[in-house]
């Protein structure tokens, strides 16, 4: 007798089509056999060791988060209740070009305080791994749920050129062509970049294509944060899609929004070049998460140059007092390549996490406002967080525009994404709430999507960007990672002002046929594994 038969779900399969109910039958991690109709049509209904009565629960694939930084997180913490209870069942890692493999001893130790503000130090973890593959296996010990990695290529660069802002020598290149086969032959899915993020911006278009042929030749995408969100969005996105147009390569834009004031409005030319390259043969992809501030580290703003060399260089900087006057005219005045070529705002810029206890009193507030009550200048309050701090504070940035976001998820080739940082106090709603605020404010509140389409958006989407041939729809013989939530009901708990609040209306979540969220409440079971590139 199988493990498990879901009864009267109404099921939306992922595939855009219409809902109809059917019981549903699991056994060891499979969809074994769906009855659409039993009830209803009086035939033999059937039988299993346990039955769920899914009655006023829509039944769908499990949620596939296209754009996460839970790296470290997978590792540390088992419960992973953040992606669990919004019925993510797979998560992308691996982002914006800067993870934990490939690595060496001396890179490891860069990457760990390059992004402490994404992943928190890592003291509580043991690095017992240096390759992609090794990483993965890591994963395969057991993790809350699946994980697919991209081969973040500023690491790469890292490990065979350093955090110099030049180009690679021939030889130095090769190495790096190297380090992304292996990581692909390894499982990795593709390759992801940080092009405002050092030292992956200092690759020019040709080394990214070079890597992106790479790619291309083991059916992996890439995934680029571009090189810029505000003043030279629109450029910026052409970039990417003529440099893996000439590469042969696929292309899925990571968070692809349109912010700051430059870019009101502006989504629909976005979406024209999106459409033309489409047209055109191209292979796009893209995700977003439905809020409008974004988050990233408050050192990230800085200006390429001031973040040469590495973390301990730009500490040297931020501490000499001529280099930060430079520093604080580039941003201000000019607009920093790191803020995306906009001069900053500093009313947009609230500090969401602090490394130090000491600077929580920061948390919560713009840099503006804290300037204000301190009596100084906000560069004065930035600079003295990023020394205190040795660059782990936090941001969320309030910078998008709620037109942008409801055009550009409407897109046929969308897919959602938390692009969640679990680290700080104060961290960004999106990390605990993407899902289900998808569902629950643009499916049911606004209308935006159909039910329908959001689930195919959040599954079967993703599913075919990553060439899983057996997930991300239900269907006999498929994977059994499945969500059951309540339409009516279902909805981000998380908030700006409480932003580690569960969602509601998610009662069930499976993962390989197993429960690990379960009447509302996270399970003790660790079902997830690495999901590694189907080689062609």
């Amino acid at each position: 007798m199988e493990e498990l038969v879901i009864r009267d779900a109404d099921v939306v399969d992922g595939s855009g089509g219409d809902s109809y109910r059917a019981d549903v039958v699991v056994d060891r991690g499979r969809i074994v056999s769906i009855v659409k109709e039993a009830a209803a049509v009086g035939c033999q209904r059937p039988r299993a060791r346990r039955e769920l009565d899914a009655e006023g629960l829509v039944l769908s694939p499990g949620f596939i988060d296209m754009h996460a930084h839970s790296d470290l997180a997978l590792l540390r913490d088992p419960d992973h209740g953040a992606k669990a209870a919004q019925g993510v069942t797979l998560e992308v890692i691996g982002q914006d070009g800067l993870s934990y493999a490939p690595v060496d001893d001396r890179t490891l130790g860069e990457v760990r305080r390059a992004i402490a503000g994404w992943n928190g130090p890592g003291d509580d973890v043991d690095f017992d791994w240096r390759s992609v593959g090794e990483y993965l296996d890591r994963l395969d010990r057991g993790i809350a749920v699946n994980a697919a990695y991209l081969i973040p290529q500023g690491t790469v660069r890292a490990l065979a050129v350093g955090w110099d802002d030049r180009e690679a020598t021939e030889a130095e290149l090769e190495h790096m062509r190297r380090l992304v086969a292996e990581g692909l032959e390894q499982g990795a899915v593709g390759m992801s970049s940080g092009l405002t993020y050092t030292p992956g911006m200092y690759a020019k278009d040709a080394e990214l294509t070079e890597l992106c042929r790479v790619v291309a030749s083991y059916g992996g995408y890439y995934c680029p944060h571009h090189r810029s969100y505000g003043a030279g969005a629109l450029r910026a996105y052409e970039e990417m899609v003529e440099l893996t147009r000439e590469a042969g390569c696929a292309l899925h834009l990571a968070h692809a929004t349109m912010n700051f004031g430059v870019n009101k409005g502006r989504a629909p030319e976005l979406l024209t070049l999106l459409d033309d390259a489409l047209a055109g043969g191209a292979d796009i992809t893209l995700d977003t998460y439905p809020y409008t501030p974004g988050c990233t580290t408050l050192v990230a703003l800085l200006p390429s140059w001031a973040s040469e060399g590495g973390p301990e260089r730009i500490l040297e900087r931020l501490a000499d007092d001529e280099t930060a006057e430079r520093i604080r005219h580039h941003m201000e005045e000019i607009g920093s390549d790191g803020s995306h070529g906009v001069p900053m705002e500093w009313e947009t810029i609230e500090i969401s996490g602090t490394g130090d206890p000491a600077l929580a009193p920061y948390v919560g507030r713009t840099v503006l406002e804290s300037a204000r009550l301190r009596g100084e200048s906000p560069w004065t309050v930035a600079r003295h967080l990023l020394l205190a701090d040795r660059l782990a504070p936090t941001i969320l940035q309030h910078v998008g525009h709620e037109e942008n976001v409801r055009a550009i998820m409407r897109h046929r080739v969308h897919t959602g994404g938390s692009d969640g940082i679990l680290q700080g106090a104060k961290p960004h709603p999106r990390a605990y709430g993407t899902f289900p605020h998808y569902l629950g404010q643009y499916v049911r509140e606004l209308g935006v999507l159909s039910l329908e389409e959001c689930v195919a958006h959040l599954t079967s989407r993703p599913a075919a960007r990553l060439r899983l041939p057996d997930r991300g729809l239900v269907r006999e013989g498929y994977r059994a990672d499945l969500v059951l939530f309540d339409p009516a009901t279902v909805a981000a708990g998380s908030t700006f002002e409480e932003p580690r609040v569960l969602p509601t209306g998610i009662p069930y979540v499976l993962v390989d046929g197993r429960f690990v969220m379960e009447d509302g409440r996270r399970t003790d079971v660790l079902a997830g594994r690495s999901v590694r590139r189907v080689p062609r």
